[in-house]
């Protein structure tokens, strides 16, 4: 079951039914979607995703995921799983575009980390980032992540897989 989140600004909390509309408005942000797996998706598609969250996710307890609120509206997405990709257990997270800029990226991937650390007993959690993505590049390397490698896309595009690690200080 996937636990609520607390940090000064944010409530990271499940999903419910009604964010539906919130959480399609954020992934159709084009903004939002460039930097989201293989970017814009259609709204179709963001809907079967929504519905997926529960239907699996939820259902058989796959991986934490979370909607994203501030002061009651939902302005963001986040979610720590294992993933091939990494070998490990990586963060993915989204923050609409009015709340960039505001230190809520931080916020929230510190968060996503700890419950990995605490939580999960994680001793690295993993980030991949688009090479271009210099605002989440910088964020990660703010709060621990170092690049540890780049894939090489199908279509060209480097991506760039980050770890944060808990040292032996940090237990």
């Amino acid at each position: 079951m996937t636990p609520t989140l607390r940090t000064e600004r944010l409530l990271l909390e499940p999903y419910v039914p009604e964010d539906e509309e919130d959480f399609v408005a954020l992934f159709q942000d084009a903004r939002v979607a460039q930097w989201m797996g293989d970017g814009l998706a259609s709204e179709a598609a963001d809907r079967a995703l929504f519905g997926r969250i529960f239907t699996k996710v939820y259902a058989q307890n796959l991986f934490d995921v979370w909607a994203v609120r501030r002061n009651g509206l939902l302005v963001g997405h986040a979610e720590i799983k294992h993933t091939d990709a990494v070998g490990g257990h990586e963060i993915i997270y989204a923050l609409a575009p009015a709340a960039w800029g505001s230190g809520l990226g931080t916020e929230l991937a510190e968060s996503i980390v700890t419950h990995g650390f605490d939580t999960l007993g994680l001793t690295t959690v993993y980030a991949t980032v688009a090479a271009p993505n210099e605002a989440s590049m910088t964020l990660l390397r703010r709060i621990g992540f170092e690049h540890v490698r780049d894939i090489k896309e199908e279509d060209g595009s480097t991506t760039r897989v980050l770890a944060c690690r808990l040292t032996a200080t940090d237990r």
